[in-house]
């Protein structure tokens, strides 16, 4: 078997009253990510890439919106139950790469925080965690400020014992 590779992307809008929350960690902003769970778009791109990486479908199939059970619920949590249907089907994650476009708010102060959050769930080593932050330069809903977008992409292998 021969390493896959996934891609995932998430967009959500801007909610008022509502902690925003990127790869586990709060950032401080006045407004939050609209969503059924906490709604980390970078978790959910994350959790996307992987199981797009074994053709497992998407997020909202394995965790509907339309289920009380994923109200409000951590998303982190939620890559951490994607990360443990890889690793039960015989896989484990070589490296993901993410980017989060936004106008605002300034990210680089929390992405060490972040990328070790992700490290932890994602059971790999910190230097196998990119996040990259990147500013839509005004232009369209998210040079608005409307709301903001993740694309990443992983790499998962398979165990050598398989």
């Amino acid at each position: 078997m021969i390493p896959r590779i996934g891609l995932g992307y998430d967009v959500h809008p801007f909610a008022g009253a509502r902690a925003l929350v990127l790869g586990g960690e709060t950032i401080p902003y006045p407004r939050g990510l609209a969503g059924h769970s906490d709604a980390d778009a970078l978790c959910h791109a994350i959790a996307d890439a992987l199981l797009g990486a074994l053709a497992l479908g998407d997020l909202g199939a394995h965790f509907p919106d339309t289920d009380a059970r994923w109200k409000n619920a951590r998303s982190l949590e939620l890559l951490a139950e994607v990360v443990a249907m890889v690793h039960d089907r015989g896989w484990r994650v070589g490296n993901v790469d993410a980017t989060i476009v936004t106008e605002m708010p300034k990210l680089a102060p929390h992405v060490p925080a972040i990328r070790a959050n992700l490290a932890e769930v994602l059971a790999i080593p910190l230097e196998r965690v990119s996040v990259k932050a990147t500013r839509p330069e005004k232009l369209g809903a998210l040079g608005r400020n409307e709301g903001l977008a993740v694309q990443a992409i992983a790499l998962v292998y398979p165990e050598e014992s398989r």
